[in-house]
């Protein structure tokens, strides 16, 4: 159970939630694979690839070798692709992909911390034009989530500003803090994977959703909480007080997001050469 509602004369507190099998029941990013075909950015092959790459990331996740190898891959791939046009490709399919697949438990959570007084703060390693109108669907406060650079000719250049993976996701918790006023050791995070236990750790209240095989021995080891999430619900089918946002704000969403979703090439390459060999 959640502790009560904040007393304000104390410093602020905040709840940080991976998104990604911790939120939502899939990949973010490889959700959108069929979109961007079908608006053109991605070939058939892609499609089929990211499929498999969707099933291995729902199986067990990405360790950090194949987290490093994707973010080389996204950065060639989404280099000159008019930002514009991929806006308007996910803006178009945001809500039929993404609300079906955020889990009834997750949303609970989130409504919970906010009664109680604390900001929600999504961190995710997916692109910040992708996460950022997720975070809105659900209520968040703020985000933490990768960043592409832009060309002064509106296309992305291929290089990553910045990179919410690992211990960037902890720095950037802690420069929340700074800024915000939050007191860590009073605040909650969530994540399924082992590469987030820098910012599990940076928290008073950390918690393991769904994890992966390390993060399940690590939080036992540390004898954190282990939640169990299951239920994928539309949130206007769920809760009236989740209500959907106007389309402009579902406008602001780029290539990052799509470019993760074909880094299943990655993936899939290696790990038929490794099976080859």
């Amino acid at each position: 159970m959640l502790g009560g509602v904040e007393n304000h004369s104390l410093p602020r507190t905040a709840a940080f939630f991976d998104l990604d099998k911790t939120v939502i029941a899939k990949s973010s990013t490889l959700t959108f694979s069929k979109s961007f075909y079908q608006g053109g950015l991605i070939n058939r092959r892609a499609v089929l690839r990211t499929a498999y790459a969707q099933f291995v990331f729902l199986a067990g996740g990405a360790d950090h070798d194949q987290m490093e190898r994707m973010r080389a891959y996204l950065s060639a791939l989404c280099r000159g692709w008019n930002v514009q046009q991929v806006k308007e490709i996910v803006a178009e399919t945001l809500h039929d992909l993404i609300d079906p697949i955020i889990y009834d438990e997750a949303a609970s959570l989130i409504e919970e911390h906010h009664t109680a007084g604390r900001d929600v703060v999504i961190v995710s390693t997916s692109g910040a034009e992708v996460v950022e109108p997720i975070g809105e669907l659900l209520g968040a406060d703020r985000v933490v989530a990768t960043r592409m650079v832009v060309g002064d000719d509106g296309c992305f250049t291929g290089e990553v500003e910045y990179y919410a993976y690992g211990p960037t996701k902890a720095e950037a918790i802690r420069e929340l803090a700074a800024s915000e006023g939050y007191d860590l050791s009073r605040c909650y995070a969530y994540s399924d994977s082992a590469t987030d236990v820098p910012m599990l750790e940076s928290v008073g209240n950390p918690h393991a959703v769904n994890p992966d095989r390390a993060l399940r021995r690590e939080a036992l080891t540390r004898e954190w909480p282990i939640l169990d999430f299951h239920r994928p619900v539309r949130l206007k089918q769920r809760i009236p007080a989740f209500s959907v946002p106007p389309r402009p704000a579902l406008v602001a969403v780029a290539a990052i997001g799509a470019a993760a979703a074909t880094a299943g090439l990655v993936w899939y390459a290696n790990r038929r050469r490794a099976t080859v060999a």
